[in-house]
């Protein structure tokens, strides 16, 4: 991958370091090759740095001199990135770069996610870490690792191991918001063996497959009633069987828990005799779909080509899971009465994988309560108990109780007065923040979330608006050094 495209970007140490960022590859539960990289950038320039037993890796720079009484700082991201392509775009993220390219006053990657959720945060520490002339306390930088994939990182990191009691987290979206809040939640894994049955005689099989949408973030993109591959497909198969002897072969569908499902596929057998009726009731559901989503994922498209498959799903379990799939929650389950405008409970039915032998989906529930979580997913464990399929909740985090009195916050509202004029903004994300469970594992802890804007996390397109991060480079070094001179 060329560098190119960073040429004459400011700030320089950040966009270099995402560049890096973009050239190793960093999928969750596989970080190692750029963890260890960063481990020994950090050791050859004189920082103390260690990977601690989850994987993460903990870079500490001394105080500034005259800064030694300082209160020590947290600066935190992940290293991890959500790892999606379309159908049409080949990548192998275990071995591909990221391509960035601008696209006017936005960094983007075609065809895949670009990775500035959370490497745009992990460039700016790093640049902090690199920089003799910044004025700051102590540091410490926690680089978590598999937050995408199940907050793995922050739930293994062990009390006692970080000794400041401020923590400046890099991973939000909005320039111009403080962030003091996030959701917490839990995954749903359900899981059922099949009974394969013989193809029909006079049969013919064909894939449908459900494409066009737009994908995003499950938490922070869920309000805007998006499309849900999965359940739009399931949706369809089900009108479809209504008037068609339709045998179901297979379904797979989404490729991330924590994403919006874009694209998903079915594999059916219909009468050789009737395949036009397949194609002509595509075209009528494509239609509909299109009216109904108008403004929000118009982009739809229903279409179907000959497959082959060795067997078919059991009548009985091609009823059960098109029912179960269909009667499953997803999307906003209750808005905060606490926090207006802020999404309180949802759900993302983001992995389906179904095949005549087994079946498996994941759903993953979010909310600002946890009782709220708790009450979601055992609901959903309640709905596949009925026809005795296992469900099983895992990977419970804690949300991140907002403390609006924080004197953090108030230094950082400061200071973004006094850079860039005008008031910042405070919110609560519906996204699950890695805040929450470090949060529990170091009481006191003052924690505030801020970052330049990105749009389309965790979808290909994902963007970062590049002025932004020059703005939150400004506002983070101007905080660091407003903390260097607090009292202890």
């Amino acid at each position: 991958m060329s560098d190119s495209v960073f040429s004459g970007l400011e700030p320089a140490a950040v966009w270099s370091h995402f560049a890096t960022l973009c050239r190793i590859p960093r999928q969750s539960k596989a970080e190692d090759a750029l963890r260890d990289h960063l481990l020994d950038w950090a050791l050859g320039r004189g920082l103390a740095a260690e990977v601690d037993g989850a994987g993460n890796l903990i870079v500490r720079k001394p105080a500034s001199p005259g800064h030694e009484a300082a209160p020590g700082v947290v600066l935190q991201g992940h290293l991890d990135m959500v790892c999606q392509a379309n159908a049409d775009t080949p990548h192998d993220f275990a071995r591909d770069p990221i391509r960035p390219r601008r696209d006017g006053g936005w960094l983007v990657a075609d065809g895949t996610t670009l990775g500035a959720d959370n490497g745009i945060g992990v460039a700016l520490i790093l640049a902090a870490l690199e920089d003799k002339q910044l004025v700051h306390g102590p540091l410490e930088a926690l680089f978590t690792v598999d937050e995408e994939a199940g907050m793995g990182g922050a739930q293994g990191l062990a009390p006692g191991v970080l000794q400041g009691r401020l923590m400046l987290n890099l991973d939000t979206e909005d320039w111009g918001e403080f962030y003091l809040g996030c959701a917490g939640g839990a995954d749903v894994n359900v899981h059922r063996a099949g009974r394969p049955t013989a193809v029909p005689a006079g049969h013919v099989l064909r894939q449908i497959a459900l494409t066009g949408l737009r994908g995003g973030h499950s938490g922070v993109d869920i309000h805007e009633e998006r499309g849900n591959a999965i359940k739009l497909l399931v949706r369809v198969l089900r009108g479809l069987e209504a008037h068609l002897p339709l045998r179901l072969a297979g379904l797979q569908g989404g490729s991330a828990r924590n994403a919006l499902p874009r694209e998903a596929r079915a594999l059916v057998a219909v009468p050789a005799e009737r395949s036009a009726e397949l194609n002509a009731g595509l075209d009528a559901w494509q239609a509909l779909l299109r009216d109904e989503l108008a403004g929000v994922d118009a982009g739809i498209t229903l279409s179907s080509a000959p497959a082959d498959a060795d067997a078919v799903l059991a009548e009985t379990e091609q009823a059960l899971w098109l029912a179960s799939l269909h009667a499953a929650p997803h999307g906003v389950r209750r808005w905060s009465l606490a926090v207006p405008g802020v999404v309180e409970t949802s759900n993302n039915l983001g992995v389906v994988s179904i095949t005549p032998t087994e079946g498996s989906a994941n759903f993953m529930v979010r909310s600002l309560r946890d009782s709220g979580s708790t009450a979601l997913a055992e609901e959903i464990v309640s709905l596949f108990a009925l026809s005795g399929t296992p469900a099983e909740i895992s990977g419970h985090y804690p949300g991140w109780t907002p403390n609006p009195s924080s004197p953090l916050l108030a230094l950082c509202q400061a200071a973004y007065t006094r850079e860039f004029g005008g008031e910042s903004q405070v919110k609560v994300i519906h996204a699950g923040l890695e805040c929450g469970i470090i949060g529990a594992k170091y009481p006191g802890m003052d924690t505030v979330s801020f970052g330049p804007t990105i749009r389309g996390a965790h979808a290909p397109g994902e963007r970062v608006d590049i002025d932004s991060v020059g703005r939150a480079w400004q506002l983070f070094t101007a905080i660091l050094a407003d903390l260097a001179r607090s009292p202890r």
